[in-house]
């Protein structure tokens, strides 16, 4: 039996373990945060509180390199565990801005968008949004489920909420002090494809419950937003399959927005959450199946 690390104790580690186990892969929590991390000792040792496994080197294959990259750093010093998405893959989807500006030069359409770098003066936030109409949507480079994410109607409501990033940035102990702007598409429809092992196997459609649409307008499932299982048509997924091609990610989340007369990739997640199986194509857990054992056996 091979023996998976997920770092994640949620949804998708919940999904995966009896469709993996009936695989011959049997998966196990490495705890990689919210808990200490001895770094001199001969092995990691659990915390009184710590749940699962907790030593590397119980494990064949990991399946996504640790969210936090200083504790992965640490967990997994000294120890060769190959993984479906390293640490490079996930640094590379976290770059909001840097998957955008990659996509774009590959022809891959996205979002008009400008990345600023802090500090900047209101005149270049004005300069920078020029070409772009009105309203417009404001979103830290590297956050996640839609946190940070705002929509601005008109430059003084712009530079409002610049002025909030601006105050986080000030912090010396902040890492990222970039963010993006980006045209806002009305009445998108909101897809998430995923893609293993270069093939699209399937998606979801994101949309707000009727109580909770009024006024709002993301569409994040960790925002209350219901995720629906759908037929995604082939555009879709050779979209995605092209952004998952040229990022080099193996196992990854496309985000995908539909208007009447437009298709573009918004965000990438080399950390998505699997759904219920019967939300993707025949064969999901086959294909995840074989990634994971493809990554095992070329370490």
């Amino acid at each position: 039996m091979l023996r998976l690390a997920v770092t994640t104790n949620a949804e998708t580690f919940a999904r995966i373990r009896e469709p993996l186990a009936d695989r011959g892969i049997e998966s196990g929590h490495l705890q990689a945060k919210e808990r200490s991390l001895p770094l001199t000792a001969d092995t990691l040792t659990a915390s009184p509180d710590t749940e699962g496994d907790t030593t590397p080197g119980a494990f064949d294959v990991g399946l996504v390199y640790p969210g936090r990259l200083m504790e992965g750093a640490a967990i997994t010093a000294g120890c060769d565990i190959p993984w479906v998405n390293g640490r490079e893959a996930v640094l590379t989807s976290r770059n909001k801005g840097g998957v955008i500006a990659a996509l774009d030069a590959a022809g891959i359409p996205v979002p008009e968008s400008v990345m600023l770098s802090n500090p900047v003066d209101d005149s270049v936030v004005a300069d920078a949004v020029a070409d772009l109409s009105f309203p417009v949507v404001v979103k830290p480079n590297s956050a996640t489920r839609g946190v940070g994410v705002a929509k601005a109607g008109d430059l003084d409501s712009l530079l409002g909420v610049v002025d909030y990033l601006d105050l986080v940035h000030d912090f010396r102990s902040t890492g990222d002090k970039s963010y993006l702007i980006q045209e806002f598409l009305a009445d998108a429809r909101d897809y998430r494809a995923m893609v293993i092992d270069g093939e699209c196997v399937g998606g979801v459609e994101r949309r707000l419950p009727d109580s909770l649409a009024d006024g709002r307008w993301k569409h994040n499932v960790h925002r209350g937003a219901e995720a629906t299982g759908v037929d995604l048509p082939d555009a879709h997924r050779r979209l995605a399959e092209r952004t998952a091609a040229e990022l080099g990610v193996p196992y990854l989340g496309v985000d995908l927005l539909e208007t009447a007369d437009r298709l573009v990739v918004t965000e990438t997640n080399a950390r998505p959450t699997v759904d219920d199986a019967a939300k993707y194509d025949d064969g999901f857990y086959d294909r995840l199946a074989g990634l994971i054992r493809e990554t095992a056996e070329k370490a």
